[in-house]
């Protein structure tokens, strides 16, 4: 039999069993940065991580229980075609390599995959989001997966901001960690100063901007290539951070909360430039629609 046949019995001496063996210790041990730093390995865990991960070149091996492989035989299939070993285990062997207390069942073993910046700015980047000082896992993940929906380039993680290999960041990406290139551990001074010089406008967002969103919407000043830098989850950006940026742009609040979280406010950040740079005008949209809506009570 071939590494985990999703067929294979949850008893067969094929299904790797034993939580304390070194092997499911290694992996284990790749919850720690300086582990997977070491191994260049991270663990991508759940059914949409390993279906996003195995389309790409960086699996190295997928381990799932075998009521996993039933619930998701399309993960398996996929990987088995893309030639990724894929190892049956049991609960107890899921439940020890798992960072998270009710294991999904599934989990791949992955290369790093960051790139550097230049191979960013080789690309012709017209959308990229910079996280300087984003300390907050989750948050930082949720960033990712906006950056991934709204069409980005790149997201780029400052060496001051949480490893984008953290189990929790790598969850929250929903997947999206595999859909674009990453950057990490760059400065932000370098970062602004290489997407400047390929062109990009750089925008810090920024609750104090002297600057608010609809206006350079309006203005037409987010249809270029941008890249937007989003600060800390508690505090913002750094003055001196912000000062990096052509401009400082806040998101306007109309109702009586005090700001948006972090995540909130990227996600609209980049979607506002993903439709300037469509020529897309939501308010617009939304006013043909009522145009050619027919009026209540006529016929």
């Amino acid at each position: 039999m071939e590494h985990g046949s999703p067929t294979e019995r949850p008893d067969s001496p094929s299904v790797l069993a034993n939580p304390r063996s070194e092997r499911v210790r290694a992996i284990r041990r790749l919850s720690g940065r300086s582990a997977r730093l070491r191994a260049g390995r991270f663990v991508a865990e759940g059914p949409q991580a390993v279906r996003a991960a195995v389309t790409t070149p960086h699996v190295v091996a997928v381990y799932a229980t075998y009521a996993a492989t039933q619930r998701h035989p399309d993960v398996v299939r996929a990987a088995r075609e893309a030639g990724r070993p894929v190892q049956q285990v049991t609960d107890e062997v899921i439940a020890a390599l798992a960072d998270t207390v009710t294991p999904q069942g599934i989990l791949a073993v992955c290369s790093l995959l960051d790139v550097s910046i230049d191979d960013v700015v080789a690309s012709g980047p017209r959308l990229v989001a910079v996280l300087a000082h984003v300390r907050d896992p989750g948050n930082a993940g949720s960033v990712l997966r906006a950056a991934d929906a709204a069409g980005a380039d790149a997201v780029v993680f400052t060496q001051a901001s949480v490893d984008v290999y953290n189990p929790k960041c790598v969850r929250s990406t929903a997947g999206s960690v595999f859909h674009l290139p990453v950057v990490v551990g760059v400065t932000l001074g370098d970062v602004v100063s290489a997407l400047r010089g390929c062109g990009l406008r750089v925008l810090a967002a920024d609750g104090a901007g002297e600057h608010a969103l609809d206006e350079v919407q309006a203005g037409g000043g987010l249809a270029g290539p941008t890249a937007w830098v989003f600060g800390n989850e508690a505090w913002g950006l750094a003055k001196a951070d912000a000062a990096l940026a052509d401009d400082v742009v806040r998101v306007p609040v109309f109702g009586r909360a005090e700001s948006l979280n972090l995540a909130a406010a990227a996600t609209v950040c980049l979607y506002a430039s993903a439709f300037a740079q469509r020529g897309l005008v939501p308010a617009r949209a939304s006013a043909l629609a009522s145009a050619s809506a027919p009026e209540v009570g006529r016929s």
